[in-house]
C-alpha cells in the first residue's frame, strides 16, 4: 500500500511509527514536495493482523536480496522470522484428544501460536494451563 499526495500526484514517503500502548499503531507519511502529512491508525484487531503478517509498516531496514524469499523456502521451509512449529509431549497429546473434534484443530492452533510467539519449543499440560490463563480462556 502506498500513499499519494492528491495535490502534487507525488507518492508520500513514510515518516514515523509509533505504537501508542494501547494495540493501535500510528503511521506518517509526507508528501516530498510541498510537505503534507498523513497519518493511518489501526485498531487492535488490524495491527494484530499486520503483526501476524510480519509486514513492516515503513518499509525495511535491511536491504533485500536477490531470491530471499526462494532460497529461505529451500533451505528450511519457512520463510526468515517463521520458527518451527512446537511439539507435543504425550501427556499434552493425550489432553488434546480430550477436546471435541469440532474445535480441536482450532484449539491445537491457540496453543502452537502461543508456545511459538513466546519461543516455546516443546507444549506440555503445563503451558496449556499457562496459556489458559495468560489468554482469558479458563472458562471454555
Amino acid at each position: 500500500m502506498k500513499f499519494l499526495c492528491v495535490e502534487c500526484d507525488q507518492q508520500m514517503a513514510f515518516a514515523e511509527r509509533a505504537l501508542p500502548g494501547d494495540g493501535t499503531l500510528a503511521a506518517t507519511f509526507k508528501c516530498p514536495t510541498c510537505g503534507r502529512v498523513v497519518a493511518m491508525l489501526t485498531n487492535p484487531m488490524e495491527t494484530q493482523l499486520v503483526a501476524s503478517l510480519g509486514v513492516e509498516i515503513g518499509g525495511r531496514t535491511v536491504p533485500a536480496e536477490p531470491f530471499e524469499m526462494v532460497r529461505t523456502f529451500v533451505t528450511d521451509g519457512r520463510p526468515d522470522g517463521q520458527t518451527a512449529t512446537p511439539s507435543w509431549s504425550v501427556d499434552a497429546q493425550e489432553r488434546l484428544a480430550r477436546v471435541p473434534s469440532f474445535v480441536r484443530g482450532m484449539v491445537k492452533r491457540i496453543y502452537a501460536d502461543y508456545a511459538k510467539e513466546r519461543g516455546i519449543t516443546e507444549i506440555t499440560p503445563a503451558i496449556m494451563d499457562t496459556a489458559r490463563a495468560e489468554l482469558g480462556l479458563e472458562g471454555m
